[in-house]
């Protein structure tokens, strides 16, 4: 985490009284006016809640949480470099709209924020369903947060073995991996959601992609693995589609 007293005593405020004045009566509270009082303090001490709250809350699941994030971004990755900006937003949220070189966010009050240059960051997030939420006040980086795909799945158990006869034809190690990848993932996240060693998940992904069931793409330092159309059909039965 980076060092609380790097952080500007002046931006610190703002932020401080902007968000007590979001919450009636945070301004005039004891804590409000001891935090707006010495910012220094304050940055500190709710730098020290954030991180006992990432080792008590975040910590022990953020494997998982990690695989959702990360299959996000390859996914969309994916329809922006298909598609363009269109599809971008056309699949990210249903209030968003890309239309024009403009992104409209649908939303009761009326604002408007020209970016002139400075980009806008998408950042999926597992804790902001079903809103999206932006920020673009100087001098933070223009932010547009977003529900990740796949939340309603996210504390869900596996969907079970692979069916019986996929796991003849495969094996059963090799079929409940490939079963499991209903989003791409990362060796280490199928390894933690099966349940097995990442050398032995590893092993079976290689064989997956040389018979031609997988697709991998390298996205940071890690691979993804993704079934391809004719591993989707092994594990729902349907017709492969041409592509």
């Amino acid at each position: 985490m980076r060092d609380a007293s790097a952080a500007d005593p002046k931006a610190v405020r703002e932020d401080l009284r902007r968000s007590l004045a979001a919450t009636p009566g945070a301004l005039e509270s004891a804590m409000g006016r001891r935090m707006l009082a010495d910012p220094g303090r304050a940055v500190r001490e709710l730098a020290d809640l954030y991180e006992q709250a990432w080792a008590a809350l975040i910590a022990p699941h953020w494997t998982r949480l990690r695989a959702l994030l990360e299959a996000d971004i390859l996914f969309h990755s994916r329809r922006l470099a298909a598609g363009g900006l269109e599809a971008l937003f056309d699949g990210l949220h249903p209030d968003l709209r890309w239309s024009g070189g403009t992104l409209t966010i649908r939303r009761r009050s009326h604002h408007d924020r020209d970016l002139d240059g400075q980009g806008l960051l998408l950042m999926p997030s597992a804790f902001v369903w079903p809103e999206v939420v932006g920020g673009y006040d100087p001098p933070w980086q223009p932010t547009l947060v977003y529900p990740a795909r796949g939340i309603g799945a996210l504390w869900t158990a596996s969907a079970g073995p692979a069916p019986d006869a996929l796991a003849r034809l495969l094996g059963r190690a090799r079929a409940d991996v490939l079963c499991a990848l209903t989003e791409p993932a990362s060796t280490t996240a199928l390894a933690h959601r099966l349940g097995l060693a990442p050398s032995t998940v590893s092993a079976h992904l290689k064989t997956l992609a040389a018979a031609g069931l997988l697709i991998s793409a390298r996205h940071g330092h890690q691979i993804h693995y993704e079934r391809t159309p004719l591993a989707i059909a092994l594990t729902t039965g349907t017709t492969p589609q041409e592509g």
